[in-house]
């Protein structure tokens, strides 16, 4: 099956934003995702944002699935269709919601950490670029992905607030018995096959586990924390470490003219994914990428220009 998802969203809901989520929708009811409707519908509602808009998104390509020939009548014709939430969300919204993020992720104080960073970026590109926020896009971007990574405690909390066993009432009927394939770094070997540490199956008290290690996160980074020596742990520190101090680097060098470079600095972190030796070979092309952007950030304007 083949529809043009970017242009039925642009007609339907004002832009294209939501174009995953109608190919979600049109895949749902060709029967291609086998998952209840409850259970995606609250998916999206948990997800937190632009709800209405997405869940319309999702209802169009239902319908779109269902009759094309009637939704393309609907495009032509013009008709009007029901307003939703499609104003993209602003930086300030996006900052407010990191920074609520970060505070269940760790505490109030790390979320405003996130937040204090943020404007004093702002401030900076104010003064050299007002008519630009690309900078402060970026490291909003950049600065939370390496703030709310995806540690042992983050795990833990994600398994016991509440959201994965609502999820699972939504999509499954009666008792369920539970299991968790999981690396601990204390008891996982590495795999001959491939490297990696080897996965281990681990029963229903798992849920147990993970309540108390969540309760436990006020300890993560400090001398009680049992994964803090870990290599993962260790690079996720240091990348952040690395960052805030190239945000330092960018604060005292800002120029209109090096702006772009600046922003292409800032949003390093979002090439760095994965897990394990994934994550350390993604840091590593980063971090000569930072390297080479920064001799160019630096340069004077005339080399810069010849460079470029």
């Amino acid at each position: 099956s083949f529809i043009d998802a970017h242009r039925a969203t642009a007609a339907l809901l004002g832009d294209t934003m939501s174009a995953n989520i109608f190919l979600l929708g049109y895949a749902w009811q060709r029967g291609a995702v086998p998952v209840s409707l409850e259970a995606l519908q609250a998916a999206i509602r948990l997800n937190g944002v632009a709800v209405e808009r997405n869940l319309d998104a999702f209802s169009w390509g239902r319908f779109a699935a269902h009759d094309t020939r009637a939704m393309e009548n609907i495009i032509r014709s013009g008709t009007p269709v029901p307003a939703t939430d499609t104003r993209p969300e602003s930086l300030d919204e996006t900052i407010e919601r990191r920074q609520r993020f970060l505070t269940r992720y760790q505490n109030a104080a790390y979320g405003k950490r996130y937040r204090d960073r943020i404007e004093a970026v702002r401030k900076i590109e104010l003064e050299h670029m007002p008519s630009s926020s690309a900078l402060s896009s970026a490291v909003a971007r950049g600065l939370f992905k390496l703030m709310a990574a995806k540690d042992e405690y983050e795990v833990a909390r994600l398994y016991s607030d509440g959201a994965f066993r609502r999820q699972l009432k939504a999509m499954f009927a009666g008792e369920l018995k539970l299991e968790f394939y999981l690396a601990p770094p204390f008891l996982s070997r590495p795999d001959p096959a491939t490297g990696r540490p080897k996965k281990r199956r681990f029963g229903p008290w798992t849920m147990r586990a993970f309540t108390l290690l969540a309760r436990m996160k006020g300890a993560r980074g400090t001398l009680l924390d049992p994964f803090r020596y870990s290599a993962d742990r260790r690079l996720e520190r240091q990348l952040l470490t690395d960052y805030l101090a190239l945000l330092d680097e960018i604060a005292a060098h800002l120029t209109a003219e090096n702006h772009g470079i600046a922003v292409q600095l800032a949003a390093l972190p979002e090439n760095i994914r994965g897990f394990g030796p994934v994550k350390r070979e993604a840091a590593e092309l980063a971090g000569a990428q930072r390297e080479d952007l920064l001799d160019a950030f630096k340069a004077p304007p005339s080399k810069r220009r010849h460079a470029a």
